[in-house]
């Protein structure tokens, strides 16, 4: 079983890189750039357990190492 994390920052929270790449991708010529957001995606391979019990593990994971969840919001999906 698989599991996709999502992590990326909260609305309201400065993304700076973001604000880099939106800047640049301009620079380039895409000026229909408006903003951009950078998070990442951490995919997962779990052994053996039910889709119910694996979100949990996740989301355990997610809340204690995975994603600062003060400035960080996080999507979990069981693939």
């Amino acid at each position: 079983m698989k599991a996709i994390v999502t992590v990326g920052l909260k609305p309201g929270v400065l993304d700076v890189q973001g604000k880099a790449v939106a800047n640049a991708l301009v620079d380039l010529g895409f000026g229909e750039v408006a903003d951009a957001r950078v998070g990442k995606v951490i995919e997962i391979d779990l052994k053996g357990q039910d889709r119910d019990a694996a979100h949990a593990k996740v989301k355990e994971m997610c809340e204690r190492l995975l994603a600062n969840t003060v400035i960080e919001s996080y999507r979990i999906e069981i693939a």
